[in-house]
């Protein structure tokens, strides 16, 4: 559920685009030039409706909800406003790379690494384990980053709107499935039992 819920403004701004247009009355001519429109207005609603449902849930919202809502107002706002599409295309990228320059900053800053604050209380491993399992994190955010403005630049918007959904996401599970293969090799060995 949480899954979903983490990728509900991006699974909405998907088929807003693939489906919205042809349902938007001619009253609206912005949103009948291009697709990309509707679907990043519909993408920042759904980013306001995901942090007030979070709050009025659990009166407290996680720093990443809260930081891609404000990149998806500005960004999304921008692309709106200005009428250019880049601006949303650099959204997934300033993202990415935001949560690379952290996830490195914690490397050198504080006592723990980012990502021992999140799974720390799940995993007990080496700190040099610790610290390489943070590098990866940071690598990949900023690969993926890099990776986004390629596709936006090099390929059709549509293909870029597909990668935003299941390439970044296929990306995603396949770094975590590899980072599983190494992470087994630390994990306590759990005994038969008799």
């Amino acid at each position: 559920m949480k899954l979903l819920l983490d990728f509900f403004p991006i699974l909405l701004f998907f088929i807003a685009y693939k489906l919205g247009a042809g349902w938007v009355p001619d009253d609206y001519p912005l949103f009948k030039e291009n697709p990309i429109y509707l679907a990043t207005l519909v993408a920042i609603v759904a980013s306001v409706l995901q942090v007030s449902y979070l709050w009025l849930k659990h009166r407290k919202v996680e720093n990443m909800h809260l930081v891609s809502l404000v990149l998806i107002v500005v960004f999304g706002g921008a692309t709106l406003f200005l009428r250019d599409p880049q601006f949303i295309k650099w959204k997934p990228t300033v993202l990415n790379w935001l949560f690379g320059t952290v996830f490195l900053g914690s490397q050198v800053i504080g006592r723990k690494t980012m990502i021992e604050r999140m799974l720390g209380g799940q995993l007990e491993l080496p700190a040099l384990v610790w610290g390489r399992l943070n590098l990866a994190w940071a690598a990949f955010f900023i690969v993926i980053g890099g990776v986004n403005l390629y596709v936006a630049y090099q390929f059709e918007e549509q293909v870029w709107v597909n990668f935003k959904l299941f390439g970044m996401l296929g990306l995603t599970f396949l770094f975590v499935i590899l980072q599983s293969f190494y992470l087994s090799r630390y994990l306590p060995e759990t005994k038969p039992e008799e």
